[in-house]
């Protein structure tokens, strides 16, 4: 049986084990958090390194993609580090494959209609290939990067306008603190709503789950969640404010949705590749060999 785990920075409420077979082969999946303590995530794959055989890095990401630029994280360098024998993916470039993939399965074989409708991306840094596919679907676009990521209230317009911003302020942002841009530990519990004439203005609401509850509103009636990583108890919460279909661009496994860090360390150790000699295309050879097809849940 192959193991992987994944040590996140986010709460260990949302802890899980499944066991599934892909390929022929039988994989224990963990997802281990250790509540945004960096240090603890650090001694968690240190004393697992060698032993299992795949690392998934949850609840920050090493790497940012952005059209053909890429940044790394400070803060996530470290954690990467601790690995020095098992391999340790952290699903970036995954995440722009399998959620541009997302959006384009909806549109084209669910037959959703998306051209005029009106797209709020809470954070496309890390989100750009969901943020690209909803522009080429002939979406109205808005950028929350900047509230959402940093809690300045201004809201872009242009992809092309929030790559030169990304381009500029890169080199700082990518030295901040983790905990500074994303929710993490207990953080990732709380919702404290704002921004609501954001929310309200969007038929789609895409990104991060955490992003997207971090500020949500109680009501959200008649939205459409593109996310992934969701629980029970998420998908709660959204039927409870009223969302219309839920989107998760990874698959269901036991009770969740599985964040891309884990599918990344999964396809690690099915094929026995490191994860920087993956390329999208092998992501998308794996995608379609496992028949992996996004969940799509109609909440009310």
């Amino acid at each position: 049986m192959k193991h992987v785990v994944s040590v996140s920075l986010g709460s260990s409420k949302r802890d899980h084990k499944a066991t599934v077979t892909l390929l022929g082969e039988e994989i224990l999946i963990e997802r281990r958090g250790t509540d945004g303590d960096i240090q603890t995530a650090i001694d968690l794959i240190r004393s697992l390194d060698g032993k299992v055989d795949a690392f998934g890095m949850g609840g920050t990401d090493l790497w940012f993609y952005v059209g053909r630029k890429r940044y790394m994280l400070r803060d996530a360098i470290p954690i990467a580090r601790a690995a020095q024998r098992t391999p340790i993916a952290d699903g970036s470039m995954l995440k722009g494959v399998i959620e541009r993939r997302a959006v384009e399965y909806i549109r084209d074989e669910m037959k959703m209609p998306l051209a005029g409708k009106n797209a709020l991306i809470v954070c496309a840094l890390d989100r750009f290939g969901m943020a690209s596919a909803l522009l080429e679907s002939g979406c109205n676009m808005m950028y929350g990067d900047l509230a959402f990521g940093l809690g300045i209230p201004i809201f872009l317009r242009s992809l092309s306008t929030f790559q030169a911003l990304v381009t500029v302020l890169m080199p700082v942002i990518r030295l901040l603190p983790i905990k500074m841009l994303y929710p993490t530990g207990k953080s990732q519990e709380r919702v404290v709503p704002k921004y609501g004439k954001a929310y309200a203005w969007a038929d789609i609401i895409g990104g991060d789950c955490h992003f997207i509850k971090k500020h949500m509103p109680d009501d959200l009636a008649g939205k459409v969640i593109i996310t992934n990583t969701v629980t029970k108890d998420d998908v709660e919460a959204f039927r409870k404010r009223g969302v219309k279909t839920l989107v998760a661009s990874t698959p269901e496994i036991e009770g969740r949705s599985f964040a891309t860090n884990v599918m990344d360390a999964v396809f690690v150790a099915l094929t026995g590749r490191r994860p920087e000699e993956f390329t999208p295309s092998d992501y998308l050879d794996l995608i379609s060999r496992l028949e992996i097809k996004p969940r799509v849940e109609t909440l009310n």
